[in-house]
């Protein structure tokens, strides 16, 4: 019995599935921009620390910078163990957004874009090899959780330069995250075929 070969497609009706395909391209300059974003987060990160080591050796100028950007307790003159804390937490906030900007622009480039093709570097992240929408999705959410926990670990440690309507804000909104995470994670095991292992 013949084999039944589908017809293929005009010309006309090729070049419409070809341009849709090829528009992943325009997300391109938006994961430029993410890079660019990364560097403003290295400057930041690199200013902050240069203040913190700058009041240590005793620079006014940059403890001023540090009690005003930490917003430090009222009256604080020093570099207290309190205003080193949320310095510290400061730099971990903006290194831990980093790292989130790093998985959307390497895993959503991959997963949307195009491959790059890294299997073979020895410097390749071993979540890379097992990306896709689902499960970046997941370690966006797990991503954001971290950053919610450092900025509500800052706010109790300096819990007297905030109003009670805020501390409670900031807790329910982090328990919201940690909520939305647990749930996206269940609908993601619920989507999985079964054996199917990330």
């Amino acid at each position: 019995m013949a084999r039944l070969n589908p017809q293929p497609q005009s010309g006309r009706t090729a070049l419409l599935p070809r341009l849709i395909f090829a528009s992943r391209w325009l997300q391109l300059p938006l994961y430029i921009g993410l890079i660019a974003a990364q560097g403003v987060y290295v400057y930041k990160f690199w200013v902050e620390l240069v203040d913190l080591i700058g009041a240590a050796l005793g620079s006014t100028s940059s403890l001023e910078h540090i009690i005003a950007a930490v917003s430090a307790p009222a009256g604080t003159t020093g570099l207290t163990e309190t205003v080193i804390m949320l310095v510290v937490l400061s730099l971990i906030d903006v290194v831990m957004i980093s790292n989130l900007l790093i998985m959307v622009i390497v895993g959503g480039y991959e997963t949307f874009v195009s491959r790059m093709h890294l299997e073979d570097h020895p410097d390749q992240p071993e979540w890379l090899s097992h990306v896709n929408a689902s499960v970046l999705k997941v370690k966006l959410a797990t991503a954001i959780i971290g950053i919610s926990s450092i900025h509500l670990l800052k706010t109790f440690i300096n819990a007297q330069a905030y109003d009670e309507k805020t501390l409670i804000a900031q807790t329910v909104i982090h328990i919201t995250f940690l909520f939305s995470a647990i749930a996206i994670a269940y609908c993601d095991r619920l989507m999985q075929a079964p054996g199917d292992k990330h």
